[in-house]
């Protein structure tokens, strides 16, 4: 299959973008300053992510969607507020995750914003599941730029006025050039920031602007390297088929009223988790010294007893340390228990810690 282009594919190479192809798509990995300096840069002054292979929904419908949309996400949705979004779980009947998403309630319907590597496949499940009962929109004429870090606001409002008004997982339709933008205040670097859904003809302009302003181009490299720090889970590698949101840690994502109730697709094995335990958990590690322990590093407890795998592992730029994520057997999960990496046939000394290992620096309550 021919690898696809975003539409700033042209604004990328202009600016010396280093490629890969990820989940077909040709995906700025770094420019010319390097991963840990796009990194520091965002934490601390305002990045631009184009994340426009990410799936864009839009599911249009009345009361009966959202009764529909309750059967199938563990979000109490009819009390959820227009403009309102949460973090959920496309998931089978054994709660195994098809993928994690951003659910927003918007006019007449919901935007559901989904991985890049799952998109046609939840659209495929999701189509099914809702009977082909309600219109459904996956995107090709949209484009999504991510804006993050503490001067983002600044910079998005003197282009979009207004959104700094714009409360945490929150968002608005905004006209604009004759254009409809749909921004929320989210993200996934741990930072303030903003995602802006907007035509692929007028992305590039747009993204310029942003740029003039005083933002950069950042790559995906430093877009895992924040989201690590920020303890937040990449699909493929914290999540998959074979993990539920309770082993993934994750339960504060399933509303409170659904835990009582159930009713959703997986419901069943979510409650039988947080009655009986499971028996791995996702847990945030720091190895001792300057080791990197990579996806798929075994973890010993001692230096014959396996208890668990890594799932993501680097180097923290803001906090000048090596970072990892990863699943151990639940008597192991205790924070500052001592465990084991074995890289390259040696173990290494690391430790049980808590999660994020970088404080996060969300805005709420700005209204």
């Amino acid at each position: 299959m021919e690898t696809k282009k975003t539409s700033l594919n042209n604004l990328h190479q202009r600016n010396q973008a280093k490629f890969v192809e990820f989940a077909g798509y040709e995906m700025p990995i770094q420019y010319s300053k390097g991963i840990i300096e796009e990194h520091k840069f965002t934490r601390k002054h305002s990045g631009i992510f184009d994340v426009s292979h990410m799936g864009q929904l839009f599911i249009y419908g009345g009361e009966n969607l959202t009764i529909e949309l309750e059967k199938i996400f563990p979000l109490d949705l009819k009390n959820l507020k227009q403009n309102s979004s949460k973090y959920s779980f496309l998931m089978n009947e054994e709660a195994g995750i098809y993928d994690d998403l951003i659910i927003t309630k918007i006019e007449e319907g919901y935007l559901i914003i989904l991985n890049a590597a799952c998109k046609e496949n939840d659209f495929q499940i999701l189509s099914k599941l809702l009977g082909g009962n309600f219109k459904m929109i996956l995107e090709n004429e949209r484009a999504l730029v991510a804006l993050q870090g503490p001067r983002s606001v600044e910079i998005l409002n003197s282009v979009l006025n207004g959104v700094e008004k714009l409360n945490f997982m929150t968002g608005k339709w905004i006209d604009f050039k004759n254009q409809r933008l749909f921004v929320t205040r989210s993200g996934y670097t741990g930072e303030d920031g903003f995602e802006i859904s907007i035509l692929n003809n007028f992305a590039e302009e747009f993204t310029q602007k942003l740029i003039d302003k005083g933002a950069q181009l950042i790559g995906l490299g430093a877009r895992d390297t924040l989201r690590l720090e920020a303890g937040l889970c990449l699909y493929g590698h914290e999540l998959d088929i074979n993990k539920t949101p309770i082993e993934a840690n994750l339960k504060w994502a399933i509303s409170k009223e659904r835990l009582s109730n159930g009713g959703f697709v997986g419901s069943e094995k979510i409650m039988n988790q947080i009655q009986g335990g499971t028996s791995q958990i996702r847990v945030g590690i720091k190895p001792e010294g300057r080791l990197i322990a990579r996806e798929k590093t075994k973890i010993f407890k001692g230096t014959d007893k396996q208890i668990g795998e890594i799932t993501s592992g680097t180097f923290g730029p803001s906090i000048n340390r090596p970072i990892a994520m990863g699943y151990v057997d639940k008597e192991f999960s205790k924070i500052d228990t001592k465990i084991f990496l074995e890289v390259r046939g040696k173990k290494y000394p690391a430790n049980i810690c808590e999660l994020p290992f970088y404080k996060k620096n969300y805005v709420k309550g700005v209204n």
